[in-house]
């Protein structure tokens, strides 16, 4: 068996970020969301892996390079536009041969992993699985309508009218049936070949196809309030660590889950938990209240800073109250003291923001 990471598309909802780096490279808890899928990936003992990448490519293969860190082997597989779904598994038909494969979309976060969904494929082995999760508002995603066995009846992509709380969740496991399926299906109104419709083609083929409900914490990492979330999701199974180059001293206070990297300096800082902090980062006379991530050789000074995302080497000075911010990679954000208020940021990377304190 094998594994398909889609990490084409623009990424135009999770803007400024997504100007200069792919989405999926975005850190969740200091760690890009990709590598959380390549773990949950490896976890089912799949370790060969195909990444469909867009214009960015280079980057993801920069951050990712051959898999071997993450015990897996990767392949990269050039898309020369995002065209649906169903084509990214044409660009990528020579790699996957004529195996079984898990499909994964490269921005989805499922901390609780796939291996049981994975086993139960193995099991079964029908023509395809997906995974559904029932969503308040299901028009915005492609909808199954299922039998009480878990069979599906119907697939509709993006329904004006549902017929069904299940939405697809981005994970998809397929024989090599989906093949002859996806030749069979023409672009939709959109202009692209859409996955839905390919397993629909299997539905009214008469292949079996089944639909397992996915009830743990699930996410589209496609929007900032969605990486926060995320971010606070994962953070809550954190375990305070400490490397032994980081510094703490006497007059700073960790309470809670902390975990500390390489070089961190805190200098009359508290941090509470859960909280991670890159390495090379140094706080000075600063708070991090729970649910921060703050990333590699960044600085706090004088800053009071909670339930945000800090990327690599961003810089705040003088802000006495930063909640629910997402702060991009080498930004600099300071303050004049007029005032005691609260701001609420979404800074894009290498920018410089300088707001009333």
């Amino acid at each position: 068996m094998k594994a398909l990471v889609l990490s084409g598309g623009s990424g135009t909802r999770l803007r400024p970020f997504s100007h200069s780096m792919p989405k999926q490279l975005m850190p969740i808890a200091n760690k890009p969301v990709l590598e959380y899928v390549l773990e949950n990936i490896r976890a089912t003992g799949v370790h060969d892996i195909g990444i469909v990448t867009g214009d960015r490519g280079d980057q993801i293969a920069a951050a990712l390079q051959d898999g071997s860190r993450l015990g897996v082997r990767l392949t990269y597989l050039p898309q020369d536009a995002p065209r649906g779904l169903a084509h990214a598994v044409i660009t990528a038909r020579a790699f996957l041969a004529e195996d079984d494969f898990v499909m994964y979309l490269g921005d989805n976060m499922l901390p609780a992993g796939i291996t049981d969904a994975a086993a139960g494929f193995r099991a079964a082995r029908t023509a395809a699985q997906v995974l559904v999760h029932k969503v308040s508002d299901p028009r915005a995603f492609g909808v199954a309508e299922t039998a009480p066995d878990g069979r599906v009846l119907r697939l509709v992509e993006k329904p004006r009218e549902p017929r069904s709380d299940l939405a697809l969740i981005g994970v998809y496991f397929f024989t090599p049936a989906v093949h002859d399926a996806i030749a069979a299906i023409r672009p939709s109104a959109r202009g692209e070949l859409e996955i839905t419709d390919a397993i629909q083609e299997l539905v009214t083929r008469g292949a079996p196809v089944r639909a397992v409900e996915y009830d743990g914490y699930w996410k589209d990492t496609g929007e900032v309030a969605d990486v926060l979330d995320c971010n606070r999701a994962v953070l809550d199974g954190l375990r305070a660590a400490r490397h032994p180059t980081a510094s703490v001293d006497a007059a700073s206070e960790l309470t809670g889950p902390v975990d500390l990297g390489p070089g961190v300096r805190l200098v009359r800082s508290r941090v509470q938990g859960p909280a991670v902090i890159g390495a090379g980062t140094v706080l000075e006379d600063s708070q991090v209240a729970p649910y921060t991530s703050i990333g590699g050789g960044c600085a706090l000074r004088r800053t009071y800073l909670g339930n945000s995302i800090v990327l690599d080497g961003a810089t705040v000075t003088g802000m006495r109250g930063i909640e629910g911010s997402v702060i991009g990679r080498g930004a600099t954000v300071s303050a004049a003291d007029h005032g005691d208020r609260h701001h609420r940021l979404v800074i894009g990377d290498h920018a410089g923001v300088e707001v009333a304190a």
